[in-house]
C-alpha cells in the first residue's frame, strides 16, 4: 500500500508544481499570513485546491490536513498532511528553493510522501522501509563524524521576537560549525540532509506540513530526525547526519535552544 500511496503523493506533488510554474510569471497577488514579512499568494491556494481536489477524489475516506486551510476528518485511519508551496517568499520574490510537500501519515507516523522541487525538477520521495529516493536516484546521508565541518542549514520565524531568540541560538551555534545555509524551504532543507548537500538542519516551530514528507525522506537515507521543546514550549526540529547528531543536540542545548 506505501508504494501506492507514494505514487500519488509523487504525483500530485508534480501536477501542484506544474502549476507554480505556471503560474510564476503573473501571479503577484498577495496577502498576509501570520505576519506582515509572511505572505501568502493566490498560487498557495489554488495549488492546495489542486491537490485536495484529488484526494477527495482519490482517498475519500481519509483526512487532510494543509497548510491553507483545509481540514477533513478521515475514516480510514490515514492523513495527508499537505504544504502546497513552502517557500513561499521565494516564490513571491522568484527566488529558486521553493517546493510541494505531500506526506501520507498514519498511526506511527509518516508512511510515504513527497517533496517536489519544480524548478530543479527534482522529485525527493520515500516509503517506510522503503528507502528514499530523489528522480529515481538513491539518497544517503553524509558520513560527517566532525561536526566542526558540518554544514548546516536552518530556518527562520517571521516574528520578531521568535527572530530575536534565534539569533542568539545562532550566535552559540556558528563558531562550532563549518558554516550555515538558509533556503527559506525547510522541506528542501531537510532533503538537502537526505542528499548530503547540508550535514544537518534545526529550525525552530515548523509546522507539520513543512516538515511531515522531508521527515521521512531523510530518515530513509539514514540520518536522524529528533524533535524537542523549545524555552517557550514549541518543537524544535533537528535532522542530522548521524555521526554528528549528538554532538550537535549538544551543542544547540549550550546555545540555549531546548528548554
Amino acid at each position: 500500500m506505501s508504494t501506492d500511496l507514494r505514487a500519488l503523493a509523487e504525483r500530485l506533488a508534480r501536477e501542484a508544481g506544474a502549476l507554480l510554474l505556471d503560474r510564476l510569471p503573473h501571479d503577484r497577488t498577495l496577502a498576509s499570513k501570520s505576519s506582515p514579512t509572511d505572505l501568502a499568494s493566490e498560487v498557495d491556494r489554488a495549488a492546495e485546491d489542486l491537490i485536495v481536489t484529488a484526494l477527495r477524489a482519490e482517498r475519500p475516506d481519509d483526512a487532510i490536513l494543509a497548510e491553507e486551510g483545509t481540514y477533513d476528518t478521515g475514516t480510514s485511519g490515514l492523513r495527508w498532511v499537505v504544504d502546497p508551496l513552502d517557500g513561499t517568499i521565494n516564490y513571491v520574490y522568484r527566488r529558486p528553493a521553493f517546493a510541494v510537500s505531500i506526506a501520507v501519515e498514519d498511526d506511527l507516523g509518516a508512511l510515504a510522501g513527497a517533496v517536489y522541487d519544480p524548478q530543479r525538477d527534482e522529485m525527493f520521495a520515500a516509503s517506510r522501509g522503503g528507502g528514499s529516493a530523489v528522480n529515481g536516484r538513491p539518497l544517503r546521508a553524509n558520513d560527517a563524524t566532525d561536526l566542526a565541518h558540518a554544514l548546516v542549514a536552518t530556518g527562520f520565524s517571521y516574528a520578531a521576537a521568535d527572530r530575536a531568540w534565534q539569533a542568539g541560538v545562532l550566535a552559540g551555534v556558528l563558531p562550532h560549525v563549518r558554516d550555515i545555509r538558509r533556503s527559506g524551504s525547510a522541506a528542501l532543507d531537510i532533503c538537502s540532509v537526505a542528499a548530503g548537500r547540508v550535514d544537518a538542519y534545526y529550525e525552530l516551530g515548523p509546522a507539520p506540513w513543512d516538515v511531515a514528507a522531508g521527515s521521512l525522506v531523510a530518515r530513509e537515507a539514514g540520518a536522524v530526525v529528533h524533535t524537542g521543546r523549545a524555552p517557550d514550549g514549541r518543537d524544535l526540529t533537528v535532522v542530522s547526519a548521524p555521526e554528528v547528531a549528538g554532538a550537535l543536540l549538544t551543542l544547540l542545548t549550550d546555545a540555549g535552544a531546548f528548554g
